[in-house]
């Protein structure tokens, strides 16, 4: 498996499935937005990730599920409550960008720049992992895509637990969830906890590099940080690619003055819009 496997961006749209909960059970979500609340939510999700569970957060782009990246059986749990299979590893959330060299092999010059300025923030880049790293995320490949989120109360949580496995909270191929409600209504009990930060500030997923396939970096992922934004710090890296389009059909004489045109309606080539989780 290639490190493309690593994008986790689920399409938006309609509404959000209800998740089938059983009588007598609603998810828990506490608010963090409370500074009163905070600390305590903070050290009980950080027991709860501790002990294999998953923990809804929120991050600058959108919701998140996340488990304690270390623990193979929370990261399956992780998965499970999401509905994806382990070709579909979850990113990794870091609190902060000095953990970067525990994870991976070796940083590019080019990938370090752009961490140094768009960390904390909409970026996720891809490394092949460190040898001896024990993750179990999934079918990897070697690769880890890491990523240090814009929000300051995941960050504190993530200073506590250290690196978590962490994906968009949805069920795989719904809309992302942009509230804590909406995280609730589509895995319900499958998560201990729900962290409610408000509305996510960007609504939009992490731009994907991947420095794994080279060290002038390619875009597997156009999402909140913009090409000319990269291109600013890193110029090398490769854009994503775009679609082929259809050549132009040629011109027919005009319509004579005596009657319609016999051609045909032009045909119109609709191109397909779902996003790549």
């Amino acid at each position: 498996m290639d490190a493309s496997e690593h994008i986790d961006s689920d399409p938006t749209g309609s509404e959000s499935p209800q998740q089938d909960l059983e009588p007598g059970l609603t998810p828990e979500i506490v608010d963090i937005t409370d500074p009163q609340q905070r600390p305590e939510a903070l050290r009980r999700a950080a027991a709860l990730l501790k002990e294999g569970e998953c923990v809804v957060l929120p991050t600058d782009t959108v919701y998140g599920i996340g488990a304690d990246a270390l623990d193979p059986i929370a990261v399956q749990r992780l998965l499970m409550a999401k509905g994806r299979g382990r070709d579909m590893p979850p990113p990794v959330l870091i609190g902060d960008a000095a953990v970067l060299p525990a994870l991976c092999d070796r940083v590019p010059d080019a990938a370090k720049a752009l961490a140094d300025a768009h960390w904390p923030g909409g970026l996720t880049l891809i490394f092949h992992a460190q040898q001896d790293l024990t993750m179990d995320l999934g079918e990897t490949n070697g690769t880890i895509a890491v990523r240090v989120p814009d929000q300051d109360a995941t960050r504190q949580l993530l200073r506590i637990t250290g690196p978590l496995a962490v994906s968009s909270a949805n069920k795989s191929g719904s809309p992302a969830a942009l509230t804590a409600q909406n995280a609730a209504d589509q895995l319900g009990i499958s998560v201990a906890l729900y962290l409610d930060g408000g509305p996510s500030r960007i609504g939009e997923a992490s731009t994907i590099i991947d420095f794994a396939s080279g060290d002038e970096g390619k875009v597997l992922r156009q999402g909140a940080l913009s090409i000319e934004d990269i291109h600013l710090i890193a110029p090398d890296v490769v854009p994503l690619a775009q679609p082929e389009t259809p050549d132009p059909a040629p011109e027919t004489d005009p319509e004579p003055a005596d009657g319609p045109s016999q051609d045909a309606d032009p045909v119109t080539t609709d191109q397909p819009t779902g996003s790549t989780e």
